[in-house]
């Protein structure tokens, strides 16, 4: 990456929401030149996708959360990347990521619930040919999300027991 890649790609990761021009000015760079960089990024597949980070329990999102660990049998001439590919298009999955350690996949999953996020695990990950394991874990709190704290510093959040 160049150094006005990276000076973008902070920016951008800090708050996706500044103009190019803010970019500019920041970077001491021509806005037409942050414009046709980030175009370049997005088109390399660099950039891939710009979003907002929503704390689901002030959101009231009654989602259940989970991260999936999964231990694989790599395919001869795929490695992990096959099954890795079939896991990811099932449209709950947020994230697939390989790991080093005693499992070789992280799956998050989004779901309505706890038991339609078990028949996921039982009825798609598990019958994949080549899987050997799982283990999953249900995200009860987040208290930083993409680096972002969930609550805010000070706050007193808890209840009182005095009449």
């Amino acid at each position: 990456m160049t150094a006005l890649e990276k000076g973008i790609v902070e920016i951008l990761t800090d708050d996706a929401r500044i103009s190019t021009a803010k970019m500019a000015a920041m970077l001491g760079a021509d806005e037409s030149q942050v414009k046709a960089c980030v175009k370049d990024m997005e088109a390399r597949g660099l950039l891939v996708k710009y979003t907002a980070i929503v704390n689901s329990e002030k959101a009231d999102d009654d989602l259940v959360e989970a991260l999936i660990e999964v231990k694989v049998s790599p395919k001869k001439a795929e490695g992990f990347d096959g099954i890795a590919r079939q896991v990811a298009s099932f449209p709950e999955v947020k994230g697939v990521y390989l790991m080093s350690g005693a499992y070789d996949l992280v799956v998050m999953i989004a779901d309505a619930s706890l038991q339609k996020v078990a028949r996921f695990v039982s009825e798609r990950i598990s019958t994949f040919d080549g899987v050997i394991g799982t283990a999953t874990h249900f995200i009860l709190k987040k208290y930083k999300i993409e680096g972002v704290l969930t609550e805010r510093e000070g706050a007193d959040k808890r209840i009182s027991v005095q009449p």
